[in-house]
């Protein structure tokens, strides 16, 4: 997701917008820009990041009302013609917007069928409109209230008027958005991070509403143009709440930041020319062995399983997946030519150095994928792959977790290239759609609670079933439920049940389904009619297109290798809501600690 920054005060704002915007850039972007007025708009904007963008603003210029924003490319390539802000034909409306609007191609058919477009973008299909209904109307307000209404989708908009020194025009659905309160000015953010460094008072926005920002004063209005009055709240300056912004708890942001880290991944790891950039020395490693043996726990242990049908479907080499903690003790037979994989988000985990210690005496080559470059795991290993998914708080693992499967995608299709292999398969581009449905799921948390309450209000256990890699997303989903809403939750193969697990279904056992694989879709639907004839209470998350009638909740369709990576969303979410209606500590589960450093 794009960030959002805005001032109306007395300061001179470049200096702001350009602080706020550096505070935003964990979100992922790829380029950036600021519109500042006072007596006319300047734009500067590029195709990069912050540091460029400082360079091409002119330092001669003062001003003390701007915008400014970050972008993900969505719609367009990146560019400077398609970074933010846009401006309406005539120059007069500059506006930065964050979302994705579903009916962009509508609005451009129905109301600009005669403006001549300058960018590939859907936010300027915005700014266009509210110029055309300005010209119909002569009320910047009202064709702003009725812009945003004519909208589908998600969006964070902030809108600035050549002609009016004095407002921001502020509008939000879906994507987030908050007003920083100050004396003498006002803000708008995406994050309570892009605004701490001039005020700790913040507004919270709902969806629909629009709002006038000026320097001594906040205008809120719902979606009937009725005022709207809400308290301030404060957002504390230690450090760990800093770190949380205005979440009510690290796990519910670090789900949500996970469309970031995924286009973080990205750009990490290509190069100028869009091919995989991955240190050589990695490459060699994975063409000489014969065999690849994952070493990982917990969470990290099922983004394992999932990093062998990566790497044997993709690059031909075979895997095993073990848990450290018995590996340590319980080595099996080696091949001639092995090359270890310890995954682990802290890089401090144990069980897994104990393996890493052993295999090093026997002169063994080890790789680390880690989020912490500097740890044990990434010191002592000969090779590291960095997540770069910014430090996890909440002790139940989420972006952590689907950045080890994004990285393991890009290692085992880079894996194939060198081997000379052919693939109809480009990791970039199908991240970036990734990317995208995991946005489009952490839109939907209202639907996602639903299901929880209706499922899992009283529950003393649950059950999860898929088929193939579906079946390791499903452990992955009772591993969440279990360890902060302390349901008993297992996950089965499809397949399974009748050989035993199938004893233990009762009248209203929830059974949650995953079906996003078409060559077992039939096959776990057969699944679920088995539980159900015993009295469960199932829940299908299908992917579309595989959906069907009756299907509790379906997922966008991404590439079917990397559904994990979608599908596991669903499940992250459920199991919050879980454990936040049964009142338990979402993000210190009792007896668990984020890091495991003793055996």
């Amino acid at each position: 997701m794009c960030g959002i920054v805005g001032y109306i005060g007395q300061e001179d704002t470049k200096e702001i917008l350009l602080n706020g915007l550096e505070k935003l850039e964990y979100r992922g972007y790829d380029s950036a820009g600021i519109a500042t007025l006072n007596g006319g708009v300047n734009i500067s904007k590029v195709k990069g990041r912050i540091a460029t963008l400082r360079e091409a603003v002119d330092e001669n210029i003062h001003s003390t009302l701007g915008i400014g924003h970050t972008r993900w490319a969505t719609h367009g390539a990146p560019s400077k013609e398609n970074a933010h802000p846009h401006q309406s034909t005539s120059g007069r409306f500059t506006i930065v917007h964050n979302g994705v609007i579903e009916n962009y191609m509508d609005v451009k058919n129905e109301y600009l069928a005669d403006v001549e477009l300058k960018s590939e973008t859907d936010t300027e299909i915005i700014v266009q409109l509210i110029e055309v209904l300005n010209n119909e109307l002569q009320d910047v307000n009202a064709a702003f209230r009725k812009a945003v209404n004519l909208l589908t989708g998600s969006y964070a908009i902030a809108l600035i008027d050549a002609e009016d020194e004095n407002t921001i025009y502020v509008a939000k659905n879906k994507s987030p958005l908050l007003v920083g309160l100050g004396e003498d000015f006002n803000a708008v953010a995406s994050d309570s991070m892009a605004a701490l460094h001039i005020t700790d008072q913040f507004l919270e926005l709902m969806d629909k509403e629009t709002v006038l920002l000026r320097r001594e004063e906040v205008i809120i209005q719902d979606p009937n143009g009725k005022n709207v009055t809400r308290e301030p709240f404060t957002a504390e300056l230690d450090t760990t709440d800093i770190e949380k912004g205005t979440y009510p708890h690290f796990m519910l942001k670090e789900i949500d930041e996970q469309p970031f880290v995924i286009r973080k991944i990205i750009q990490q790891y290509k190069n100028e020319d869009d091919q995989i950039k991955l240190d050589p020395e990695i490459r060699e490693a994975m063409k000489q062995c014969d065999r690849i043996y994952i070493i990982a726990a917990g969470t990290s242990y099922h983004a394992g399983l999932l990093g062998k049908q990566f790497i044997e479907k993709l690059a031909n080499i075979p895997v095993e997946v073990h848990v450290a903690s018995e590996f340590s003790y319980n080595m099996p037979l080696l091949s001639e030519k092995p090359l270890f994989i310890y995954i682990s988000q802290s890089g401090e985990t144990a069980d897994s150095r104990s393996v890493l210690v052993q295999t090093k005496e026997l002169g063994h080559p080890a790789l680390t994928i880690t989020n912490v470059p500097g740890s044990t795991l990434s010191r002592e290993a000969d090779y590291t792959l960095h997540l770069h998914a910014g430090p996890e708080i909440a002790v139940a693992s989420t972006k952590a977790y689907t950045a080890q499967m994004a990285v393991l995608a890009i290692l085992a299709v880079d894996t194939a290239r060198a081997k000379g292999l052919e693939l109809d398969f480009d990791p970039m581009q199908e991240l970036a759609i990734v990317a995208n449905a995991m946005e489009a799921l952490t839109d939907q948390k209202e639907a996602l609670e639903e299901l929880a309450k209706d499922y899992l209000p009283t529950t003393r256990n649950c059950f999860f079933i898929g088929r193939g890699i579906d079946f390791y997303v499903g452990l992955e989903g009772s591993l969440k439920l279990k360890e902060i809403s302390y349901i008993q939750a297992e996950g089965f193969a499809g397949g399974e049940l009748k050989h035993g697990t199938i004893a233990l279904i009762e009248e209203g056992t929830p059974v949650i389904a995953l079906a996003t694989q078409k060559n077992v879709n039939y096959s776990i639907r057969g699944n679920v009619q088995e539980v159900e004839a015993r009295g469960a209470n199932s829940m299908i998350i299908s992917m579309k297109g595989l959906n069907k009638d009756g299907d509790a909740f379906v997922i966008p369709h991404v590439h079917d290798l990397l559904t994990p990576l979608v599908s596991v969303i669903p499940l992250q979410l459920i199991s919050y809501y879980a454990a936040l209606h049964r009142d338990c500590d979402v993000d210190k589960p009792r007896n668990l600690a984020k890091s495991v450093t003793v055996e």
